[in-house]
């Protein structure tokens, strides 16, 4: 037997007045996309802003449904959507942000794992990382260079 060890490295930035000028307007519209997401059951709203190689950007905010499994997450919202709007354009980079409505969460809330999954086909469709910053409400924003960092053992067309 042997152990395969896996590492990650991200940055941290102590709140948005650190971010460059343009992942702080995509990060503020992923906020604003917060804002108008549809949370009426679990009170917790999350948004999505995606920058597109063609200068376009595409929001999403998590959609519920009384029949929990047929809601949507905000990531995976805007990233079809990109994907119909504009096939075949590279997405440059990605800023989320998640709290509960009343916006009291300060720690960073990564893509959960189903969104992992839709970004990472995205990003290997493109064979080009997709830089992803991600926030609570308010505090410290993350940065992962490419979806790899979030999910280094990713499930792709290479298995089937």
């Amino acid at each position: 037997m042997k152990k395969i060890e896996i590492h990650t490295t991200l940055e941290a930035y102590d709140d948005m007045s650190e971010l460059d000028a343009n992942v702080h307007s995509l990060m503020q519209q992923s906020i604003t996309a917060r804002h108008n997401a549809y949370a009426p059951y679990s009170n917790f709203t999350v948004g999505c802003a995606i920058l597109l190689e063609n200068g376009e950007v595409i929001t999403g905010n998590n959609q519920e449904n009384a029949a929990y499994p047929s809601g949507l997450c905000a990531e995976r919202v805007a990233i079809y959507s990109a994907g119909a709007k504009f096939p075949g354009v590279a997405i440059k980079m990605m800023a989320l942000t998640a709290s509960p409505v009343d916006d009291s969460l300060t720690i960073p809330v990564p893509p959960c794992g189903a969104c992992r999954q839709a970004i990472a086909e995205y990003e290997n469709r493109q064979q080009d990382p997709i830089p992803i910053y991600f926030m609570g409400a308010s505090g410290t924003v993350v940065k992962s260079d490419s979806l790899k960092d979030l999910l280094p053992l990713i499930f792709d067309k290479s298995y089937l």
